[in-house]
C-alpha cells in the first residue's frame, strides 16, 4: 500500500489525513488547533502542522503530500525568509477601504477582466495596499508575498528563515497553484500558460497590480500546473496544493457541471466550469480550480447560523428543528423568513436585517417557523446558484457539504428550492481528502 498525505490548514485548525493512494481510504489522521483571530503569526500554523502530522503517524512511510488551506491570507517575508508581521487572514476587514481605493483607481470592469475579481477586504491585494498605506516601513521590507498554503508547503519542504531551516531562505522555491493564485487579486487566468507536458511557461501574475498594491514588485510563488510536483528535502513528491474551496471540490470528486454548496456558519456556492467567468458586479468571484478548470464562487453570510438562531428560539436542537420543519407543508403556509440576520454579501446588503412575513393566526406555528427557516436559508444559497446561472455556468448536480448538510430537513427540502438534483456525501474532511487525492495524482 502506498500512502499519501493531505492537509487542510483552515482558519480554525490543521487537519491531516494519510490515505491509501489507490483507494483513497483514510488510514491515519491527526488534528491540531489554530489560534483565534483575524491576525495570526504563521508560526502557529507551522507548529499546528507539525503536531497534526505527528499525530497522524509522521511522514516516514508517505510517498507524496499536498497542502490545502484557507485562501487570501497575507504572509509577507523579508530577504532572509522571516515573516515580517502577523498574517492578515481572509476575514480581517481592515482593508475594506483599500478595496475601495483600488476599484476607484482601476475600475471594477478592468479588474474583473484582468483577474476575475473585484476587490473586497478578503482578497490579498487589498491587504497589501493596507500594509503600504498603514505600515510603510514593513511594506518596504517585503521581499516575497505568500499565501498560507504556499508558506506551509515551503516550510515543510525544508525551507525557511536564514539559520532556522535546513535548506535556507530560498524565496524562489515558494510554490502555489492556480486556485490559490486566483484569489489574490493580482493573477490573471488568461496570462497563465502551461505547455503540452503540463509545465508552466507563464505564471499569470499581473505585476502592475501587485506594485500598485504593495508599492513595489516582490517575489511571488511559482504557479505549478495541476500535475506538476516539486520535492521535499527527503525526495518525496509534493503536489501544488489548493485553496480550501478548490480542495473541497477535489475531495468530493466534483467535475464540470457540478456545483458544491457548503453550509457552514456562512455559505459558499462554487461550481466546476470549463470556462472562465467575469462578473464586474463582484457577486461571483472568478476563481480557478485545482484541476485545470475554473471555480466561480459566491459567498453568503447567513447559512447554518440561521438554523442555529431559530432552533434556539424554538428551544429545540437541530434534530428537533428538522422534525418540526418536515411536519409543515412546503411554503410554510405563506410564512417567509428573509434570513439576513447580519446583513448579506449575496445580494450585497451589508446593512440588511432579517424579516418574518406572512404571519397569520393560521400560519404562525412552530412547524411553519422551522420550515420557513430552512427554506429561507436555502433560498439565500439559491441566490448564489442564480448568480452562477446568470453567467451561463452549467449546473447539473448539486453536492451539499458542511455542518448544515447533516440536517434531514435541509437534505429533503434542498432539491425543490434549488431546482436540481442534490447529493449529500458522508461527512468528511473534504479539503484534506482533496489534497490527498492531488498528492496521489502526482505519483502516476
Amino acid at each position: 500500500m502506498t500512502l499519501v498525505m493531505g492537509v487542510d490548514s483552515s482558519t480554525q485548525s490543521c487537519k491531516v489525513v494519510m490515505t491509501d493512494a489507490e483507494t483513497g481510504a483514510v488510514i491515519r489522521e491527526g488534528r491540531a488547533a489554530h489560534p483565534a483571530g483575524t491576525e495570526v503569526d504563521p508560526a502557529a500554523w507551522w507548529s499546528a502542522l507539525q503536531e497534526a502530522v505527528s499525530a497522524a503517524g509522521g511522514l516516514d512511510d508517505v510517498a507524496a503530500w499536498s497542502i490545502g488551506g484557507q485562501q487570501h491570507g497575507m504572509v509577507v517575508l523579508d530577504a532572509d525568509g522571516r515573516v515580517i508581521r502577523p498574517a492578515l487572514l481572509w476575514n480581517d476587514t481592515r482593508s475594506a477601504g483599500a478595496a475601495t481605493d483600488l476599484i476607484t483607481e482601476f475600475g471594477a470592469e478592468d479588474l474583473a477582466r484582468r483577474t476575475g475579481l473585484v476587490p473586497v477586504a478578503s482578497f490579498t491585494i487589498t491587504k497589501l495596499r493596507w500594509l503600504r498605506d498603514h505600515e510603510p516601513e514593513n511594506a518596504a521590507r517585503v521581499a516575497a508575498v505568500a499565501l498560507p498554503h504556499d508558506w506551509l508547503t515551503w516550510r515543510l519542504r525544508g525551507y525557511g528563515p536564514r539559520g532556522e531551516s535546513a535548506r535556507g531562505p530560498v524565496l524562489e522555491e515558494l510554490v502555489t497553484d492556480r486556485s490559490d493564485a486566483s484569489g489574490t487579486g493580482y493573477w490573471s487566468p488568461d496570462a497563465w500558460r502551461a505547455d503540452a507536458a503540463g509545465k508552466v511557461v507563464a505564471d499569470g501574475y499581473d505585476r502592475d497590480l501587485l506594485a500598485a498594491a504593495l508599492g513595489h514588485d516582490a517575489a511571488l510563488p511559482r504557479v505549478l500546473g495541476p500535475r506538476e510536483w516539486v520535492a521535499d528535502r527527503d525526495g518525496r513528491r509534493v503536489a501544488p496544493g489548493a485553496g480550501d474551496n478548490a480542495g473541497a471540490a477535489l475531495g468530493v470528486g466534483a467535475g464540470p457541471g457540478d456545483v458544491v454548496i457548503s453550509i457552514g456558519t456562512s455559505g459558499t456556492v462554487f461550481a466546476v466550469s470549463e470556462h472562465r467567468t467575469i462578473d464586474p458586479t463582484g457577486t461571483v468571484a472568478g476563481f480557478a480550480d485545482a484541476d485545470g478548470h475554473f471555480l466561480p464562487l459566491v459567498a453568503t453570510l447567513n447559512a447554518a447560523r440561521v438554523l442555529d438562531t431559530i432552533a434556539a428560539l424554538l428551544s429545540v436542537d437541530h434534530d428537533g428543528l428538522s422534525r418540526l420543519a418536515l411536519a409543515a407543508e412546503p411554503g410554510a403556509a405563506g410564512l417567509t423568513l428573509l434570513p439576513y440576520f447580519e446583513g448579506e454579501r449575496t445580494p450585497n446588503l451589508p446593512d440588511a436585517t432579517a424579516a418574518l412575513t406572512g404571519m397569520t393566526l393560521a400560519s404562525t406555528t412552530r412547524e411553519n417557523l422551522a420550515r420557513a427557516a430552512v427554506e429561507g436559508m436555502l433560498s439565500g444559497l439559491g441566490a448564489g446558484l442564480d448568480a452562477l446561472r446568470a453567467l451561463d455556468v452549467p449546473l447539473r448536480r448539486a453536492v451539499l457539504i458542511g455542518g448544515g448538510a447533516q440536517s434531514e430537513a435541509v437534505r429533503e427540502i434542498a432539491p425543490a428550492v434549488f431546482g436540481m438534483p442534490v447529493e449529500v456525501p458522508s461527512p468528511g474532511e473534504y479539503v484534506a481528502l482533496g489534497a490527498a487525492r492531488q498528492a496521489a495524482s502526482v505519483l502516476d
